[in-house]
């Protein structure tokens, strides 16, 4: 079967007119995606020019985590496929993580991710997002299910297109916003810690960053409370 049959026969699987909720068919893609391959889970995130921006859906407690601590910690398989334009696939962390990820790779080891896949979704050279995949057990991806794991990262732009496209040129889709909204709460305490310490603003996310993982926090729940002026940095 063609790359472009499998893509098509994803997109038609996904489709529902019974649940038109553009959040549905996100959360139906990664768990088709997690039901149709050799993975444990399945995250699929918005990616902006500085990195990731938010994620869209994700399929458990893990997925989720790994999402989570990518944004938070500036690193991980997500990064590197977002800013690279490649897949980037590794199949025992427990081998290569500490290497390529001194941060992000001992905290997925420790969630029980053995292994990932990444691959970005993009047009062209504009980048859109990414799709995660881990497995709980080390290991590649045998070539059939890599070529599925592109067909689904081919129906994640064709998802992501089709957002944007009911939203109109000038705007972005409510759902895609909304899903920026913890986001947007870490760059408002990233530039109130600019003003604190006297530093720029990327300068000032590095310097939440480092506390949220030295506090073991995330970094939505720090930016919170940096906002609601329960937590300062020139202290």
């Amino acid at each position: 079967m063609s790359q472009w049959a499998r893509t098509a026969r994803i997109l038609a699987g996904l489709h529902d007119n019974r649940q038109p909720d553009p959040e549905n068919i996100a959360v139906r893609l990664v768990l088709a995606s997690r039901d149709a391959l050799p993975v444990t889970g399945v995250g699929l995130s918005w990616v902006t020019p500085h990195g990731p921006g938010a994620t869209l859906a994700a399929t458990d407690g893990p997925a989720r985590l790994m999402e989570e601590l990518q944004f938070s910690l500036g690193e991980g398989p997500c990064v590197d496929s977002s800013r690279s334009g490649f897949p980037v696939l590794q199949a025992d962390l427990a081998r290569t993580a500490a290497a390529l990820w001194p941060t992000f790779g001992p905290r997925a080891l420790a969630a029980g991710i053995a292994a990932v896949f990444a691959f970005p979704l993009q047009v062209g050279a504009v980048r859109m997002g990414v799709l995660d995949l881990y497995r709980d057990v080390a290991g590649p991806l045998a070539d059939g299910d890599l070529d599925e794991a592109l067909a689904y990262a081919d129906a994640a732009t064709a998802v992501l297109l089709e957002l944007q496209a009911r939203a109109g040129e000038d705007t972005v889709h409510p759902y895609l916003l909304d899903s920026l909204h913890d986001r947007a709460e870490v760059h408002q305490a990233s530039g109130m810690i600019a003003v604190q310490l006297g530093v720029r603003p990327a300068d000032a996310l590095t310097v939440l960053r480092a506390r949220a993982y030295a506090s073991d926090r995330s970094m939505i729940d720090l930016a919170r409370a940096v906002i609601t002026r329960t937590l300062r940095f020139d202290d």
